[in-house]
C-alpha cells in the first residue's frame, strides 16, 4: 500500500525527533510495520532491527510443539496443567496465546469453482417464510425455488406446506413455465428426495423417481458436507428473502 508524504513525514518524524520504535509507529498509525521500515531505510538508515527479549516460556517450546505434533487436538487447558507440572510459572493467558500460535494450521479445504453448461443444472431447494394465519389454524409458508445453475434463472412458488405433492407441483410448474427440463436436478438430502442414503448408496423417493422418468431429467443429491455444491438455489432464497419477499411484506 502506497503511503501518502503526510503519512512518511509523520514516521520520520516520530522516529527521529520523538525517539519512538517501529512497533509504536506502527501501531499508532495503523500500519505494517513492514511499511514503516521502508519509509524508515529510504530515508538512508539502516532497517531497524527488533530485539526479541527472552520469555518464561521459551524453555518449553520444545516441548509444546513436539506434543501438538503427536496430538494436535489437545487442548490448550491440558496442556497448560502438563506444562505447570513440568515446572512453568507463568499465567494460563500467556500460555494459552503461545499455544494459539503453536498449534498446527488445518489447510482450509479447496474448492473448485463449479461450471456448467447451459440447460445442464437445475438447483431445488425449500425456503421457510415464516407463518401465515388462516381462520384458526396457523401454517408455515414455504417457498419451493429452482434455480437454472447457467443462466441464474430463478423460479419460485409459494406453498402452505413442504410436503410431496407440492415438491413435485413446484417442478412441474417451473418445467411448464420455462418451456423445458434441466438433464440434472441437483437437492440437498430432502426427505422428498433421497430416503436413505449410507455412503454412495442412495434410495431416492420413489415419486420423484417416477416424476424423472416422465420428464426425463436425472435426480443427484450434493455430496455430503458440500453446500458449495447447490450454492446457486441457497442465494436465490436469500435474495428472495431479502429483496422480494421483504418488499411485498412492506407493501401488506
Amino acid at each position: 500500500m502506497a503511503l501518502s508524504r503526510e503519512q512518511e513525514t509523520d514516521i520520520l518524524r516520530y522516529y527521529f525527533a520523538e525517539k519512538w520504535r517501529v512497533g509504536t509507529i506502527a501501531r499508532q498509525l495503523n500500519l505494517h510495520h513492514s511499511s514503516v521500515e521502508r519509509v524508515i531505510a529510504q530515508a538512508g538508515i539502516p532497517k531497524p532491527e527488533r530485539t526479541t527479549q527472552p520469555s518464561i516460556i521459551d524453555p518449553y517450546l520444545p516441548f509444546i510443539v513436539e506434543t501438538l505434533a503427536q496430538y494436535p487436538s489437545l487442548t490448550s487447558a491440558r496442556l497448560y496443567q502438563m506444562a505447570v507440572e513440568r515446572g512453568y510459572p507463568g499465567g494460563p493467558s500467556h500460555f494459552r496465546d503461545h499455544v494459539a500460535q503453536l498449534r498446527p494450521k488445518k489447510l482450509p479445504e479447496a474448492f473448485l469453482r463449479l461450471k456448467t453448461l447451459p440447460g445442464e443444472q437445475a438447483q431445488i431447494d425449500w425456503g421457510h417464510f415464516g407463518d401465515v394465519q388462516i381462520g384458526q389454524a396457523k401454517r408455515q409458508l414455504m417457498a419451493f425455488v429452482m434455480v437454472l445453475s447457467y443462466s441464474r434463472r430463478i423460479f419460485v412458488q409459494f406453498f402452505l406446506n413442504a410436503r410431496m405433492g407440492p415438491f413435485l407441483q413446484g417442478h412441474v410448474n417451473a418445467f411448464e413455465q420455462w418451456q423445458s427440463v434441466p438433464r440434472v436436478c441437483l437437492y440437498d438430502n430432502l426427505r422428498s428426495a433421497v430416503i436413505s442414503r449410507q455412503g454412495k448408496a442412495i434410495q431416492f423417493n420413489p415419486a420423484l423417481l417416477e416424476l424423472a422418468a416422465h420428464y426425463h431429467f436425472e435426480p443427484r443429491p450434493v455430496a455430503v458436507a458440500r453446500g458449495n455444491e447447490k450454492g446457486r438455489v441457497e442465494r436465490a432464497i436469500r435474495y428472495i428473502r431479502d429483496n422480494c419477499f421483504a418488499q411485498s411484506d412492506q407493501n401488506i
